[in-house]
């Protein structure tokens, strides 16, 4: 073992002195004036020292000594010495230009404490006086706080869990008269006795704090290998000179990649899902919306939050693509994050006529195209538009031969020149989803299930999506 001291026993009979420290005497003369205190009994040696080798001047009182007596192992509150136990901190973050703590979060680190070794400690303390009534004062004040014991605390250390302890006043012997003085007996000496359960620790491991936040498996998937076949395809594409689908190279390590494929199962920390919508994204759990703070998962996550800078990776399995934005928690409502997607990260869009995009989404019930109409003009439609039962629809949308379009809402229509046609006709659509770009706001949308959203929004479960912090 390394060698190490941390001074354990010395602050608990540092913290003896202070508890017994200020304690004040008045003389004859009405002066106060506080007690000192040292540390050390006074041997005879000693003593003599304090009289400056001279049996014509006396010791100075009056003073308190405090010293240790006895140190026990306490078998009775002995247990596992094997047991290790794991706390989590975050500390604030620190501006070394202002040299001084800000209000955002800074590194997190994991502290690994061993159980400590429980000991009995036994300390005398040692009044001197020069009278009766400089005792009488001193013991007036010290003995009414034991009752029944005096807590201390050693360090402020959060994470020092032996920092607090009590002291117990034992006895208290009125006069020694053991303790030498001097051939005279001016000085009187009372000495009080305490007992102290302490602990002493071995020290602790200190390392950056991190929690499992992105787990990728393939366990569902034997195509590289099973039991049968005697083959552990994952371990062995550790040492083959090429890669398996899902894994890649890294500073010449092997990593696993992060694969859609239906075999793979991602799990995120604490198993939330979440919920979409309008570039917002709120926490699910059990069905219910925005219920948890981010604050829960921000603070569990390596890294550091900074607003703008932290990601959010959400699986997008329509298309086999991953989402990928920046986001900021709402300053007035931490339940919600504020998300600036990627562009490039969207999904293509959907070729219709071998074209894509459409240029403004319409309820054509209450607007007339005619100020915007040019050839290869694409408009999403949120109503019906003209019926084959009826001839005289609205004059705005008729065709140049003065026909009426027809389309159902969630259509797309594009003007030729002198018509409208259906370049998308939902009511026939059978595929799984189509995506479409509005070129005047720039956001996409996506046809899905009889209606249409922005790309991204949706509920999304368990495991198919992450954050990344700086």
């Amino acid at each position: 073992m390394l060698w190490s001291y941390d001074g354990q026993v010395k602050r608990y009979v540092t913290q003896m002195m202070r508890l017994l420290s200020n304690f004040p005497v008045m003389d004859g003369r009405g002066n106060i004036k506080q007690v000192p205190v040292t540390y050390g009994n006074i041997s005879r040696q000693v003593g003599h020292i304090l009289k400056d080798n001279s049996e014509n001047k006396l010791p100075s009182a009056p003073r308190i000594s405090v010293y240790i007596t006895d140190l026990q192992l306490d078998r009775n509150r002995l247990t596992d010495s094997t047991h290790t136990h794991k706390v989590n901190i975050r500390e604030r973050k620190f501006d070394e230009e202002t040299q001084s703590y800000t209000t955002e979060q800074g590194p997190g680190y994991t502290v690994e404490r061993l159980i400590p070794t429980p000991y009995t400690l036994k300390c005398n303390a040692d009044l001197w006086t020069s009278n009766t009534d400089q005792k009488l004062q001193l013991l007036e004040q010290m003995l009414v706080w034991f009752n029944p014991s005096l807590e201390i605390q050693t360090t402020d250390n959060f994470v020092d869990w032996t920092s607090i302890t009590v002291v117990d006043l034992d006895n208290v012997n009125f006069s020694n008269n053991s303790i030498p003085v001097g051939v005279d007996s001016e000085i009187d000496v009372a000495t009080m006795s305490f007992t102290i359960p302490i602990y002493i620790s071995t020290p602790a491991k200190v390392k950056k704090m991190g929690v499992i936040t992105n787990i990728i498996t393939s366990i569902h998937d034997e195509s590289r290998g099973n039991i049968e076949d005697g083959v552990t395809a994952p371990e062995l594409n550790a040492y083959d000179d090429s890669l398996y689908s899902g894994a890649s190279d890294e500073d010449g390590s092997r990593i696993a990649r992060s694969s859609l494929s239906d075999n793979q199962v991602n799990v995120n920390y604490n198993q939330y899902s979440i919920f979409v919508s309008d570039g917002v994204a709120q926490l699910v759990e059990r069905g219910r919306v925005g219920v948890r703070s981010w604050d829960e998962v921000i603070e569990v996550h390596p890294g550091e939050y900074v607003p703008w800078a932290a990601r959010i990776f959400i699986n997008n399995y329509d298309v086999d693509s991953i989402f990928v934005g920046t986001f900021s928690i709402n300053d007035g409502d931490p339940r919600m994050i504020h998300i600036d997607w990627d562009v490039d990260s969207l999904p293509s869009d959907t070729p219709l006529m071998g074209k894509t995009g459409m240029d403004y989404i319409i309820d054509p019930t209450d607007y007339n195209p005619t100020s915007i109409k040019y050839p290869g003009l694409r408009i999403l439609i949120l109503e019906d538009l003209g019926s084959p039962d009826n001839t005289s629809g609205p004059t705005a949308w008729k065709n140049n031969n003065g026909s009426d379009p027809v389309a159902g809402a969630n259509d797309i229509l594009e003007w030729t020149g002198s018509e409208w046609i259906t370049v998308f006709d939902s009511s026939e659509f059978v595929g799984d989803v189509v995506y479409s770009t509005n070129l005047n706001t720039g956001e996409q949308y996506k046809y899905f299930n009889g209606e249409w959203t922005l790309s991204v929004d949706g509920e999304y479960p368990i495991g198919t999506w992450r954050i990344d912090l700086q």
